[in-house]
């Protein structure tokens, strides 16, 4: 900013500060220059921007939002409520469970119960076919991405 532009900004801000009724207040003057003293840094460091880019985008985001999309959200929320729930009740029972007994069982003794328990054989399965997901997601993760090809 030129000299020239700055004096003329004052001058047009000087116009807006003796024109404004509110701005003739005692008590909004003192805020105004209290306001102006904590944002100063902002403006100095040019932060400021950083914020009225976040606040346009806050606004961006409630714009967008529709009845839609909040049930979307609100159905995620749900579910995932739910399955940490689910989660938690089990991991609570297995450790009653396990924790009952003054001495744990053997290991045979606890493949002889797997085998019996279709239970206990639903969660390996459930256990290893979580085991096979992510291990085809991780081999999937360490392949170049397409873009990556030189051609």
């Amino acid at each position: 900013m030129n000299n020239e532009s700055a004096t003329a900004s004052i001058q047009s801000l000087a116009k807006v500060l003796e024109s404004s009724p509110a701005l003739q207040n005692q008590a909004t003057l003192e805020g105004v220059a209290d306001l102006i003293e904590k944002v100063s840094p902002l403006l100095q460091g040019r932060r400021l921007h950083n914020i009225v880019d976040l606040l346009a985008a806050v606004s961006d985001v409630i714009e967008m939002t529709d009845d839609a999309m909040v049930q979307k959200l609100m159905t995620l929320y749900e579910e995932s409520i739910g399955g940490v729930w689910a989660i938690t009740n089990a991991l609570q029972y297995a450790s009653v469970q396990a924790g009952g007994g003054e001495i744990p069982p053997t290991l045979w003794k606890s493949i002889r119960r797997l085998n019996n328990d279709e239970n206990a054989r639903r969660g390996l399965d459930t256990a290893i076919n979580l085991m096979a997901e992510l291990g085809r997601q991780s081999k999937i993760s360490g392949q170049p991405i397409p873009e990556d090809y030189q051609h």
